[in-house]
């Protein structure tokens, strides 16, 4: 039967990023996937992770980064990017922020993304 997710769960996060979680470990108890929409200001900057997932991320506007081992992407309004568990990426936004849509699988957890302090 379906299931309404009438409001989103919203994490906080000292770095100024809005993420809401619709569809995951703390807005439906899903291992699964999770679904949320994040909002990152200006000139922000993700700890580099490894994580225990797959993530897919859809930039909804502005521009985000993935850097890698490798170099780095550039992700505009309109773009996915596909990374996958396991390999070591981190997450950036220039002068005009973002805000995209990330899809994990499994879900999303702050342990399983093993970010680096």
């Amino acid at each position: 039967m379906p299931r309404l997710v009438a409001a989103p769960v919203r994490f906080p996060d000292p770095r100024g990023v809005v993420i809401d979680e619709y569809v995951g470990a703390a807005a439906t108890s899903s291992s699964e996937v999770s679904v949320a929409v994040l909002v990152s200001p200006p000139d922000w900057r993700e700890p580099a992770q490894t994580p225990e997932f797959e993530e897919i991320t859809v930039v909804l506007e502005g521009r985000l980064v993935v850097e890698h081992d490798g170099g780095q992407l550039d992700v505009v309004a309109g773009q996915a990017v596909q990374t996958f568990r396991g390999e070591r990426v981190a997450y950036l936004t220039g002068a005009e922020g973002a805000q995209y849509v990330a899809v994990c699988l499994p879900a999303f957890t702050p342990e399983g993304s093993r970010r680096e302090e």
